[in-house]
């Protein structure tokens, strides 16, 4: 492949002379190829949307998410796994990430390692994973060896893939069975997909990790009913969540949330029914942790 092909890498007209104008017009630019990143993401929404089912059922039958990815595309991976236990009180395990080059890429580049596929799929099976796991390739290029191997590894398997990638018709996503392919264009930068691919990415990620975790109960209207109070700020957030679903003040909201264990779906359920923890919790294993199903 010629990556001088590839849509990252062209250069774009509007920031041909980006380097010669005042500052706030140069900002001007980037605010306005930054205003194509959502409409990009939208017109990917329906492959987005099965791929978070795909996630879910997956999920339910005992499988984890798993992101895999280079430079930029693998710290954003890394990055949204590594938000959803504090987010939703999940299992570290649930939804992981890795990058080529191991946790010091994270800060530092390590030149060469996305050029290996052996070593992505080597570090996807280094993780444990199996075949009722999810991968979700991402490449902003379509074509990073190093996810391209761990794909094929995980296809090998029996698992399902998935590839989130910003240029069109991408080997990426000839590769998967759910490709997303987000195109906002190219870059300010050329070259420079830390920018509007990475916002892109980022996106899709959000909607992927947010979506499963609501389809699996973790969210009870637009509420972080599963959020994990370890510092003052959650604490006093799990507080006020209670404080919203049961209708309550906050001296009793905070007595809801202590009485429930520290535990917000059990103290919404506890305070909605006026049940004790014992009679909530029972509720809620019944209704595989669900608030909604458990207030019926």
């Amino acid at each position: 492949m010629k990556l001088e092909t590839l849509l990252t890498e062209q250069a774009n007209p509007a920031s041909s002379k980006i380097d010669s104008v005042t500052t706030l017009e140069m900002m001007r630019i980037l605010n306005e190829e930054d205003k194509k990143v959502a409409i990009a993401v939208e017109a990917a929404l329906p492959r987005i949307a099965e791929a978070v089912d795909a996630i879910v059922a997956r999920m339910r039958d005992g499988g984890r998410l798993f992101y895999a990815g280079a430079g930029t595309s693998g710290r954003l991976g890394v990055l949204d796994a590594s938000e959803c236990p504090p987010t939703f009180n999940v299992p570290s395990e649930l939804v992981q990430g890795f990058i080529a080059g191991g946790d010091r890429a994270l800060r530092k580049a390590v030149e060469g390692a996305e050029d290996s596929g052996e070593l992505g799929a080597a570090e996807l099976l280094a993780m444990g994973f199996g075949e009722k796991d999810v991968l979700c390739g991402i490449a902003a290029s379509g074509r990073t060896p190093y996810v391209l191997g761990a794909v094929e590894k995980a296809r090998s398997l029996g698992a399902l893939t998935l590839g989130i990638s910003c240029s069109p018709n991408s080997l990426l996503s000839a590769a998967v069975e759910i490709p997303i392919e987000v195109l906002p264009g190219a870059e300010v930068v050329s070259g420079s997909t830390r920018m509007k691919a990475g916002t892109a990415t980022k996106l899709v990620l959000n909607m992927l990790s947010t979506g499963a975790m609501i389809r699996l109960g973790y969210v009870f209207g637009n509420l972080m009913v599963n959020v994990q109070p370890t510092n003052e700020k959650l604490v006093d957030r799990a507080t006020r969540i209670v404080m919203e679903a049961v209708g309550v003040e906050r001296e009793s909201a905070a007595k809801l949330f202590e009485d429930a264990g520290r535990v917000v779906r059990t103290a919404i359920v506890m305070g909605r029914l006026n049940l004790s923890r014992a009679e909530a919790e029972a509720r809620l294993a019944r209704a595989g942790n669900r608030v909604a199903e458990a207030l019926l």
